[in-house]
């Protein structure tokens, strides 16, 4: 809870000001019993009317002050809950942005959406509700003590003895409830993750008719959040009942104690009134404390959840370099690793600046792997990785990637239109560089043909693109930016023939340096240098023609994509 509660230091101000007023409002509770004993005493009791009068407008005074207060209360309480909100999101949201592969096995997506999201929730939560009674309750209780020893010892001592007692309890409602509630939090990260696999998998769903078996998986994760929550719900609603049981019990035996006092005058009724009240504003108090202690329970089980976020520590963000990048790319020994799983090793090449790799071999051989290791995406876990023969280490992370553009294999859009998809490449891109871009991926003409060319909407709200013309439109935001480094992750597999030749001799004449991963020979036959990687190795490196000559696997795979084509 340190980490989030430093986050309340700008909103200070707000915080000072909530807990003053809610002060004000806790010293005109705390009076209120005792003006009520003098109205009855010297009021009620003893005929005097003025009295009544005199202290009754008093009394009026007193609670129109703490109404006042309260609701001026709730104003800076939500301005401090909502600021500390926002803050942490922004937060959340950055760190995330600066994650590394690692962190994002430790952390997967849907349990991020829930942190930043719920979580936050429940923090500002348990930080409105701390400003405006959550600190009140323990002093009312407190002061209330010392105030009833003012009017009666013997009865205060009944009050004394039935509040530790009541505390202890308590904290161990609120024990067991941060545990649960925690719980809670995790299987609400698993139903999330089941929500988006099958909201982005959707139509392999109906392809398989699995719909049954997802359904059925839902229904137990379903189950399993609704039992947790009942269980820790139930733990919150019995402690409320239990404590005003038992506070019941302490009332009766001081009103029994009281009456017997009363007949003796060992004390007024205005004073047994006044300590009554006190008993049973403490009880209320102690009600409140149930409800407080779902909310902390909540709030600090989120609390750990996003200080796991914030506390990640990121070994990219350490500044080097920022140097223009000619595009010169070397590889020495490298080796990746996942988890225990070795995915490259002892990966050694070079490429020149304005040269083309192609990169073939079957599935899982750690193209994409190797590819990632440029840009940083992944952290590679031995040898050296130069950029223009400085290493990697000692550039600035964002210096490099703002001159790298990669297209992934799974092709991501973002909602709106094809300008701004295109254009996001790109800082302040033109509609001219955006044009131009789309022309070398290719795609012009076919944007040109569309309702609203540029400007037309993707996605649900406007065209649906093909896999091949969604793989144009992520090659021309890479191409927008003018990279010194382009990386192809199998982008062009959903081309035809013609437009995929066509493309590549528009690649050749950018001076960059390009990477190319394809599962076609003919897709990386004119590439300067190839990478035949099996394994997680390097078994051949060479132009198309050395690669014919001098390695059987790779002239069998052409072979066999030569027959298709022929066939």
């Amino acid at each position: 809870m340190r980490t989030i509660f430093s986050y309340t230091f700008p909103y200070k101000r707000s915080a000072f000001i909530a807990l003053f007023l809610m002060l004000i409002e806790l010293t005109v509770e705390l009076v209120q019993p005792l003006v009520m004993a003098k109205i009855i005493d010297d009021g009620i009791l003893a005929g005097d009317f003025y009295v009544v009068l005199t202290w009754g407008g008093g009394l009026l005074g007193l609670s129109l002050l703490a109404f006042t207060a309260g609701v001026t209360n709730s104003f800076f309480a939500a301005d401090l809950s909502q600021g500390v909100g926002y803050d942490l999101r922004k937060e959340l949201f950055t760190s995330v942005q600066k994650f590394s592969d690692h962190h994002f096995r430790h952390l997967p997506t849907p349990s991020l959406v829930t942190r930043i999201t719920n979580d936050v929730i429940q923090i500002q939560n348990l930080l409105f509700m701390f400003v405006r009674i959550g600190l009140r309750a323990p002093l009312f209780i407190m002061f209330a003590l010392v105030m009833a020893f003012t009017i009666d010892v013997q009865l205060a001592l009944i009050l004394l003895g039935s509040v530790p007692v009541f505390l202890l309890f308590l904290y161990f409602i609120l024990t067991k409830g941060v545990q649960w509630f925690k719980g809670v939090q995790q299987r609400l990260d698993a139903l999330n993750t089941i929500i988006r696999e099958n909201l982005s998998g959707i139509r392999l769903i109906k392809g398989f008719n699995r719909k049954s078996y997802e359904e059925k998986r839902f229904h137990q994760a379903n189950k399993s959040l609704v039992h947790q929550n009942k269980k820790a719900l139930w733990l919150m609603e019995v402690a409320m009942p239990v404590v005003m049981f038992g506070m019941n019990i302490v009332i009766l035996i001081i009103l029994f104690i009281g009456a017997q006092m009363l007949n003796s005058a060992a004390v007024e009724a205005g004073e047994l009134v006044a300590m009554v009240n006190y008993a049973t504003r403490i009880l209320f108090t102690f009600s409140v404390f149930t409800f407080l202690i779902m909310v902390i329970s909540r709030g600090q089980a989120s609390a750990s959840r996003i200080e796991d976020v914030l506390l990640q520590q990121n070994s990219q963000e350490t500044q080097g370099k920022s140097e223009t990048l000619k595009g010169n790319v070397r590889f020495s020994g490298i080796s990746f690793k996942q988890g225990e799983q070795t995915i490259l090793q002892d990966i050694t090449f070079q490429v020149e600046a304005g040269k083309t790799v192609g990169i073939i071999g079957e599935t899982g051989a750690g193209k994409t792997s190797l590819l990632n290791l440029i840009p940083r995406l992944y952290e590679k876990n031995g040898g050296q990785l130069f950029l223009d023969e400085e290493e990697i280490e000692n550039l600035d992370v964002k210096n490099v990637r703002g001159q790298i553009s990669l297209v992934p294999q799974e092709v991501h859009l973002f909602s709106g239109t094809v300008r701004e998809n295109i254009g996001w490449g790109k800082k302040g891109a033109s509609l001219q560089e955006i044009e131009e871009a789309a022309k070398q991926a290719q795609i012009h003409d076919f944007i040109a043909s569309l309702p609203n060319g540029y400007d037309t909407e993707i996605g649900q709200k406007g065209i649906v693109f093909s896999g091949g013309q969604k793989q144009r439109l992520s090659i021309a935001r890479a191409l927008i930016r003018k990279p010194s480094i382009l990386i192809l992750d199998d982008s062009t597999s959903a081309l035809d023939a013609h437009t995929e030749e066509r493309l590549l001799e528009t690649l050749e004449e950018q001076s960059c340096t390009v990477f190319i991963v394809a599962q076609k020979v003919s897709s990386i036959q004119n590439a300067d240098v190839i990478l035949f990687l099996h394994n997680g190795q390097i078994k051949a490196q060479g132009t198309h023609e050395n690669l014919l000559r001098q390695n059987e696997d790779y002239a069998e795979i052409h072979r066999s994509q030569q027959e298709g084509v022929m066939a």
